[in-house]
C-alpha cells in the first residue's frame, strides 16, 4: 500500500512543505516555543484540588491541619511549574519590551498575586456553590454540585484565569478558559468581570464576552449569549467596551441574546427565554417574548386544532 502510493505521498509532502515555507501563519514566533497546554491544564486541576480538597484529593485532607500542610506543599509545586509557563508565555509575545530579568520578575509577581488572591477566590466559589444549590431543587447536596455540575467547573476556571488576565499574562488565561469550554460547552472569556453568588444552570451554549460586566446574584440559563453587536472592525475594537453590563439580581432565561457595550440590564430585571436585546432594560423589568403561533394537525383528519386546555 505504502509503496503503491509512494509518489502521491511524496508529492503531497512536497506541496505541504512549499506552502509551509511560504506562509507566515505556520511560522510561530520564538522558534515555536509555546506554553504547554497540558502543563497549564495540570496546574489548573491542581489548583482545583487546593480550592476543593475534600473532593478531588481522595478526601484525606478534610482535617484543617493536614489541609494546610497539603495546600502549602502543592501550592509550592504549582508556583514552580507556573513560573516556568509564565516565562515561556512572556517570551512568546515579547517584542523586545521586556528583558530576561524583567520576565523573571514578572513570573514571580504573578505567582505572588495568585497566592494572595486564592483565598478570596475560594470564598467566592463557596458562595457560587451555595447559590447554585439554593436555586436548584434537583440538587441533592452541595457535593453533587462541586463534583459534577459543569457550571461550577466553568466558574472556577474563569475565576483562576481572570487573575492571569488582569496580570496581562499572554495565552495562559485563554488556554484555561478554552479547556473549560471544551469540557462544559460554557465559554467565559477571562476578561469578564463577574460578581459573587453567580449561578449557571445547565449551562450548555453560554457565551460571556471579554468586556462583559456581571453583578452579584445573577443567574444564567443555557444558551445565553452576552456578546458584541458587531466585530467587523476586528482588532480595532480591542480594549473597547463591546459587551453588555448585567446588574445585580438579574435572571436571564435560556436562549436569550444580549448584545452591545452600551446595553445595561438593570437591577432585578428578568429576561425571558429567547429574547434578543440590543438596548438597555430598566431595573425590575420583565422582558417576555410573545409566543409564536402553533398549528396542530391530527394524522387522521388533517384538521387544524388548538392547544389543549390545561
Amino acid at each position: 500500500m505504502i509503496e503503491k502510493n509512494e509518489k502521491i505521498i511524496k508529492n503531497c509532502a512536497g506541496t505541504l512543505g512549499d506552502f509551509y515555507a511560504d506562509s507566515e501563519i505556520f511560522h510561530s514566533t520564538d522558534d515555536g516555543i509555546h506554553p504547554s497546554r497540558d502543563d497549564i491544564i495540570s496546574i489548573l486541576l491542581d489548583l482545583r484540588k487546593i480550592v476543593f480538597p475534600g473532593y478531588f484529593c481522595g478526601g484525606e485532607y478534610n482535617c484543617a491541619e493536614s489541609y494546610k500542610t497539603f495546600a502549602e506543599k502543592l501550592l509550592c509545586d504549582v508556583c514552580h511549574r507556573l513560573s516556568e509557563q509564565v516565562k515561556i508565555a512572556m517570551r512568546f509575545e515579547n517584542d523586545g519590551e521586556y528583558s530576561e530579568e524583567q520576565i523573571d520578575e514578572k513570573s514571580d509577581d504573578v505567582c505572588r498575586v495568585l497566592c494572595s488572591e486564592l483565598p478570596s477566590i475560594q470564598q467566592k466559589l463557596e458562595k457560587d456553590v451555595k447559590a447554585t444549590f439554593n436555586g436548584d431543587p434537583a440538587a441533592k447536596n452541595t457535593d453533587e454540585i462541586i463534583i459534577s455540575y459543569p457550571g461550577i467547573l466553568a466558574i472556577f476556571t474563569y475565576r483562576i484565569a481572570h487573575v492571569f488576565y488582569k496580570e496581562n499574562v499572554p495565552l495562559i488565561p485563554r488556554i484555561m478558559t478554552e479547556y473549560a469550554h471544551s469540557r462544559t460547552g460554557i465559554d467565559i472569556n477571562a476578561g469578564a468581570e463577574i460578581g459573587e453568588n453567580f449561578v449557571i444552570d445547565h449551562g450548555t451554549g453560554i457565551v460571556i464576552g471579554e468586556t462583559t460586566e456581571i453583578g452579584n446574584n445573577v443567574k444564567l440559563y443555557q444558551g445565553v449569549t452576552l456578546g458584541a453587536l458587531s466585530t467587523r472592525k476586528g482588532q480595532e475594537l480591542s480594549g473597547v467596551k463591546r459587551h453588555p453590563t448585567i446588574c445585580d439580581n438579574v435572571t436571564i432565561y435560556s436562549g436569550s441574546t444580549i448584545l452591545g457595550g452600551k446595553t445595561v440590564i438593570g437591577e432585578g430585571a428578568i429576561i425571558g427565554g429567547n429574547a434578543f436585546i440590543t438596548q438597555s432594560v430598566l431595573p425590575k423589568t420583565k422582558v417576555i417574548v410573545k409566543p409564536s403561533e402553533h398549528i396542530f394537525k391530527t394524522d387522521e383528519t388533517n384538521v387544524e386544532i388548538g392547544l389543549w386546555e390545561i
